[in-house]
C-alpha cells in the first residue's frame, strides 16, 4: 500500500515540472475565495483517503490531481468497505490519525457514518452540476453512479439465450435447474454490506424478488463476500450466473475477458453511487475538499468515464442506460431503514428460510 501511494507522489512530483503556474489557479468558475482554500490545502501538503475504488484505476485521476495542485500529495488507501467504517470510526473516536476524505460503495454504511455526526457540511462549487439525489445536507456526495447487473457464461449461456429481464431469469432458472445446480452465484447478504443493501433494494422494487429469489435457491446457490471472486468464478466455467454484480467491474472485466457477458435487467436496473464525505475530525480538510470538488469537476468525472466508475454528472460524454430502466439508490436518509438492527435480522431469517427450502426441494 505504501508503494504505491509512494509511487502515485514520484510520478506527479517528476510531471511538475511541465506544469504551468496557471494549473494552479482556482477554477473556472469557482469563487475567489477559493484562492484561499487552495492556499490552505499547500500548507496542508497532503490529503489521506479511505476509498474502495480500485487504486490501478485510480491513478490517472490522481496524477491529474496533483498537477492541477502541485504540493499536495494524495495518501490513498485501497479498503473494503466494511474494512473504512471499522477502521474509520475507531481511529476518529481514538483520536488518532485517519482519512480526511471517505468514499466508499457502501452506500448504507456511508449514510450511517454522516448521521452519527462523523462528517462535516461543505457547500462545493461543482454541486449544482449534481443531480439532486446525489447530495445530502452538504455532507455525503455520491460521486458515481453504478448500474447492478448480472453476469453469465457465455459458453454455459449462449448469448442468444441469456436472459434479459428478472423475469426471464428466473424462468431459465427453473427450466434449466438441474444443469445449473451449484451453478449460480450472489453476494451473501448476511456478510456483505453491499449485497444485503442491493438485495434490500430488489424486494422494496417488487415483490417478484422472493420468487426469483426462491429460484437461485433452488440451484444451490453459491454465496460470496466479494465481486471479483464471482466474476472470476463465471469466467472460468465454475459458475454459470453471476446475480447482483457491481456493473462498473463485470464491464470492465467482459472488455479484457470474452467468455462472460453482462446483463442490465430492462424491466428495472439498480443503479448505486459511490458516496463521498469529508471527515468532521480531519486533519487536512483543505486539500480534502480540493480532492471532493476535484472528483465531482467535468475533468474528475471524465476520467472516472474512462474506466470502470459510471459518472454521476449527466453533462458529460458516458455510457447510460436509458431513464425508464434506471433505479438509482437516492443518496439521503433512506440508507439508514436498512441498518434498523430489527429490520436485519427479520431480513435475514427470511432469507435463510428461503434457502433452506430451496435446498430441500432438490
Amino acid at each position: 500500500m505504501r508503494r504505491v501511494i509512494l509511487k502515485i507522489a514520484m510520478l506527479a512530483s517528476l510531471s511538475m515540472q511541465a506544469v504551468p503556474a496557471s494549473a494552479q489557479q482556482r477554477p473556472t468558475g469557482y469563487p475567489r475565495s477559493y484562492d484561499q482554500l487552495i492556499a490552505d490545502a499547500r500548507v496542508e501538503q497532503q490529503v489521506s483517503i479511505y476509498a474502495n475504488a480500485d487504486r490501478a484505476e485510480m491513478a490517472p485521476l490522481i496524477l491529474a490531481f496533483q498537477r492541477r495542485y502541485p504540493g499536495v500529495t494524495v495518501r490513498y488507501a485501497d479498503l473494503g468497505s466494511t474494512e473504512i467504517a471499522r477502521r474509520f470510526v475507531a481511529e476518529t473516536r481514538g483520536r488518532k490519525p485517519s482519512a480526511d476524505l471517505v468514499w466508499s460503495s457502501a452506500m448504507d454504511l456511508q449514510g450511517k457514518l454522516i448521521n452519527d455526526g462523523f462528517a462535516q457540511a461543505y457547500a462545493s462549487p461543482e454541486k449544482p452540476a449534481l443531480p439532486a439525489s446525489a447530495v445530502w445536507k452538504n455532507m455525503g456526495f455520491g460521486v458515481t453512479a453504478e448500474p447492478i447487473g448480472y453476469v453469465y457464461n457465455k459458453k454455459a449461456i449462449p448469448d442468444a439465450r441469456a436472459p434479459h429481464t428478472h423475469a426471464a431469469l428466473e424462468a431459465l432458472l427453473r427450466r434449466d435447474r438441474r444443469a445449473l445446480t451449484g451453478k449460480v452465484t450472489t453476494f451473501d447478504p448476511a456478510r456483505s454490506n453491499v449485497g444485503y443493501l442491493y438485495l434490500a433494494e430488489d424486494f422494496a422494487i417488487t415483490r417478484d424478488t422472493r420468487s426469483l429469489v426462491e429460484a437461485m435457491a433452488a440451484t444451490r446457490l453459491v454465496l460470496a463476500t466479494t465481486t471479483e471472486p464471482m466474476l472470476r468464478a463465471v469466467a472460468e466455467g465454475r459458475q454459470a450466473i453471476a446475480y447482483n454484480v457491481i456493473g462498473s467491474y463485470a464491464l470492465e472485466r467482459a472488455r479484457r475477458d470474452p467468455r462472460i457477458g453482462v446483463v442490465f435487467p430492462q424491466d428495472y436496473t439498480i443503479v448505486t453511487s459511490r458516496i463521498a464525505f469529508i471527515a468532521r475530525e480531519a486533519r487536512h480538510p483543505a486539500a480534502a475538499k480540493l480532492f471532493l470538488d476535484f472528483l465531482l469537476s467535468r475533468q474528475g468525472q471524465s476520467l472516472l468515464a474512462q474506466h470502470s466508475l459510471w459518472p454521476v454528472r449527466t453533462d458529460i460524454r458516458a455510457r447510460r442506460l436509458p431513464a425508464a430502466q434506471v433505479r438509482p439508490i437516492r443518496v439521503g436518509p433512506q440508507l439508514l431503514v436498512n441498518l434498523d438492527r430489527l429490520k436485519r435480522q427479520r431480513f435475514l431469517r427470511d432469507w435463510n428460510a428461503i434457502l433452506t427450502s430451496g435446498a430441500q426441494s432438490q
